[in-house]
């Protein structure tokens, strides 16, 4: 009999998204003002407790559901707090601008949590179809947030094209599944890995054409959730099209989500064949970084800015992962908590200046240092972190990252990946000077509310923190990457 305790996680957090549903249509409310504040904080709250529960009641030895197609370990708890520290995050930061703009805060609120939900079983996912499914379960509820602001039509404009793009995305990943079934007669994880070693040209053998088509499809389709080269062309639109808020929770849930799965299928089912993809890999991370990075000097709306910057990043990460060691793991998981810290602080204070001016513009932050020092200051911090200078997350992270690819013979990707760093300072730069040097073409004063500022300073705090004192966290890591130690180098 399943022990589906296991899963009592997400149990709560479907339950909470229900909860959220029936709120919102069952109870009277004296003003639209309460509607909202209330559904957030019911939101956010109820995500904060459920993700101190899952940590309170985690399991000390590794577990498993269906012969192992659910994990329930160290590994996936990390990222299951983190998808639901970045629900709530973007929960709280977001209510000023919900308020403004969505006419239906309940089924906001709502598909975030379920999203959240979908995210967490990624990060579980032990098994191909499984994983799958669960990245559907996310997208779906994300393909429908990019459209829930209906008098927009860029926002229609943009679900348009991330739905087909995605359901194409989803087909070609499932081909590839089925290829992989074909040929290996197995889609678990750690069933598929010596089959799919031996078939790639391990212990003497030809490759398979079959496995080599399976994969590359399987990749293509996670290729496109992560927005790597060549199929990150439909972020720029998507991100400028989507509400400011699912631009910030696509940016960072999505791919967090995602290379928790990577991680998972590379050190289980890839790590005896790791000398077939970790070129192709690297080749990827270094034309996505480069792509991601000099495409973004050209921008002029913030929001396409930080799209290519977030292609940019992924390149990044992949030069953690491709190490496929104790080392490159820990760095890239560190890296998504840092990365996903920064983004949501920056995006706070875009959409501030959303709220309040109206604008998108890169030249909608001029004068912001006169206007509203903290906001400034907010901004300032995480354009410093992406481009990873000290004292923020992003220097701690990226140095992390680099030295993993210097440990696994791969200095030259890490020489690629210094020199884009030096090179996207520019267009950070560029905000920054906006910022504090030109005079303000607004005289609005960019102030979010007090709940709305209270994440915004636990995220500031949080950049900082891990920028200057980072051992705890990654402590925490380490410990939870013991559950993937057989199978790192």
């Amino acid at each position: 009999m399943p022990n589906f305790g296991l899963l009592i996680t997400e149990f709560l957090i479907a339950g909470l998204g229900f909860v959220v549903l029936i709120a919102d249509f069952s109870i009277p409310w004296r003003s639209r003002r309460a509607h909202n504040l209330t559904l957030a904080l019911l939101a956010s709250i109820g995500l904060i407790f459920i993700a101190i529960y899952s940590f309170a009641n985690r399991s000390v030895d590794p577990e498993h559901l269906y012969e192992q197609l659910i994990f329930v370990d160290g590994f996936s708890l990390i990222f299951k707090i983190l998808a639901m520290g970045i629900g709530a995050a973007v929960t709280l930061i977001s209510i000023d601008y919900v308020y403004r703009k969505i006419r239906n805060p309940g089924e906001f609120y709502a598909l975030i949590i379920f999203a959240v939900l979908g995210a967490d079983l990624v990060a579980s996912s032990g098994e191909l179809l499984t994983a799958y499914i669960s990245i559907e379960v996310m997208a779906f509820c994300l393909y429908v947030l990019v459209a829930i602001s209906r008098g927009d039509g860029r926002s229609a404009e943009a679900a348009v094209k991330y739905i087909l793009l995605g359901s194409l995305s989803s087909a070609l990943m499932l081909l590839g599944i089925a290829i992989l079934f074909g040929a290996i007669g197995e889609t678990t994880f750690r069933y598929m890995e010596s089959v799919m070693s031996a078939l790639l040209g391990g212990s003497g053998n030809d490759p398979s054409m079959t496995v080599i088509l399976g994969l590359a499809l399987f990749f293509a389709g996670i290729g496109f959730k992560l927005s790597l080269v060549p199929f990150h062309l439909w972020a720029p639109d998507v991100y400028e099209g989507a509400p400011t808020p699912i631009t910030a929770f696509i940016a960072v849930l999505s791919k967090a989500a995602v290379i928790a799965l990577l991680i998972r299928f590379l050190a289980e089912a890839g790590y005896r064949s790791m000398d077939d993809w970790q070129l192709p890999l690297a080749i990827l991370a270094a034309g996505t970084m480069t792509i991601g990075t000099l495409t973004a000097l050209v921008q002029q709306n913030i929001k396409r800015l930080f799209a290519y910057s977030s292609i940019a990043q992924v390149g990044f990460i992949l030069v953690g992962l491709i190490s496929l060691n104790e080392n490159g793991v820990n760095a890239v998981i560190l890296h998504m908590c840092g990365y996903a810290v920064t983004n949501l602080a920056a995006f706070s204070v875009i959409m501030a200046i959303e709220v309040g001016q109206g604008d998108e513009s890169i030249e909608g932050f001029s004068g912001l240092a006169s206007r509203s020092p903290f906001m400034a200051m907010v901004m300032a911090s995480s354009l410093f972190s992406l481009a990873g200078l000290p004292i923020y997350a992003g220097f701690v992270t990226k140095f992390l990252l680099f030295t993993s690819a210097v440990q696994a013979g791969l200095t030259w990707l890490m020489v690629v990946a210094v020199v884009n760093s030096l090179i996207s300072l520019y267009y950070y730069i560029r905000i920054i000077k906006q910022m504090y040097v030109y005079e303000a073409v607004n005289s609005v004063r960019v102030s979010p509310s007090i709940v709305a500022s209270i994440p915004i300073w636990l995220l500031f705090i949080g950049m900082v923190l891990i920028g200057i004192y980072p051992l705890p966290l990654m402590t925490a890591i380490d410990s939870a990457t013991n559950a993937l130690g057989p199978f790192l180098g």
